[in-house]
């Protein structure tokens, strides 16, 4: 038995929003029209459904458009799903896209249970999102501008020998001594350090902004336990709560490694079974932060200076389970390597059991028991 009236799928765009129709029962859907994609527009069709006094249910696709279309449904009391654009289904032969037919296959599937809802965040889980996402674009772009003022010194045999490590104060010391043939040169160098410093301050700034708003942040107690564990610090934890949010949503850790698209693909075929690459679904930027911290498990396990004093700041249970995360991971590694696979696909394997011992450490910190699960 269905249990709305009818059921809404809109089809979102920057500048309008097409409206198909479900009712419940067999009836194919139709379509409403167009409206535009301002809120005196969406209040108007929702009045509208709320003068029918009906109970409906709103689907749209996840999008550039965010989750304001879903906030505002919400508050003049309809249900909305927020739905997943790479598990609709479609079909295979069907050569035709438009707005009107997206929407009616929205209202259809979505009539038929056929669509998967992604997690929305709340508005304070969305303004941490930015700021991490923020400070991970501003860091792409100064990297961009240290490769191109590294390529511009390079291709005028303008090499820096004198350490091996770049943007530290002795390179940024014979920077400032280099002297180019040209006037004009001289210039474009000093354009490109200018960039770089200016990168490097904007991240900073950012940085010094996440540290300011983790104090008052829900999930403060999560982030700082996540730093017990080798490879992660105040960036890496925040990315990944800022993105997953309350990990105990999670029914158990291979929940978690299969959204974040670290479990390998799979094409089987009766008594043929064969696994691929990793599926890289789900959320990217907690997948590329937990390879970049999987790196530092290819070493052995010990516990410096720098992880102490960052685990001191959580409990015994905690520090207990980020040390036998370390013990297992680095053996992991090194097991791995001897069998002849190559470092990216270790770090790959590395980082998917990370997300095991992380989503305990999250359950840890939550008190939701049987976290030990993720450790057998």
């Amino acid at each position: 038995m269905n249990e709305f009236k009818s059921y809404i799928g809109l089809d979102t765009h920057k500048a309008t929003i097409a409206v198909a129709v479900a009712r419940a029962g067999r009836e194919g859907p139709h379509f409403e029209g167009t409206i535009p994609n301002t809120k005196a527009a969406v209040a108007k069709l929702l009045g509208q459904v709320s003068a029918k006094g009906e109970s409906v249910s709103f689907c749209y696709e996840a999008g550039p458009c965010g989750y304001d279309l879903y906030r505002m449904i919400l508050a003049h009391g309809h249900e909305c799903v927020v739905v997943a654009p790479s598990l609709i289904p479609r079909k295979p032969g069907d050569r035709l896209k438009t707005d009107r037919r997206d929407a009616m296959a929205l209202a259809h599937l979505h009539r038929a249970g056929a669509l998967t809802a992604v997690w929305v965040p709340g508005e304070e889980q969305e303004a941490m999102r930015d700021l991490t996402r923020a400070r991970e674009d501003m860091k792409e772009l100064l990297t961009r501008a240290q490769q191109r003022l590294g390529a511009f010194l390079l291709r005028h045999n303008q090499v820096y020998r004198e350490g091996k490590s770049h943007w530290t104060r002795a390179h940024w010391l014979w920077l400032e001594r280099v002297k180019m043939a040209s006037p004009v040169q001289q210039i474009v160098l000093q354009e490109y350090i200018d960039t770089v410093r200016g990168g490097q301050q904007r991240v900073t700034a950012l940085e010094h902004e996440m540290e300011l708003a983790l104090e008052h942040w829900s999930l403060r107690e999560t982030v700082v336990a996540l730093q017990a564990m080798r490879g992660i610090q105040l960036v890496t934890a925040m990315t990944i709560m800022a993105e997953l949010g309350d990990l105990t949503r999670f029914d158990s850790p291979r929940e978690l490694m299969a959204f974040l698209g670290l479990v390998p693909s799979e094409h089987s075929s009766g008594a043929h079974r064969f696994q691929g690459h990793i599926t890289r679904t789900g959320n990217g930027h907690v997948r590329r932060v937990l390879v970049e911290s999987a790196w530092a498990y290819q070493y052995p396990a010990r516990k410096t200076r720098q992880i102490e004093q960052r685990a001191e700041r959580t409990s015994p249970p905690v520090q207990a389970i980020a040390w036998q995360a370390q013990k297992r991971l680095c053996a992991r590694y090194r097991a791995l390597l001897l069998t002849g696979k190559v470092k990216t696909k270790v770090t790959t394997a590395i980082a998917r059991e990370m997300a095991g011992f992380i989503w305990a450490i999250a359950c840890e910190v939550s008190g939701r028991p049987h976290a030990s699960r993720a450790l057998a």
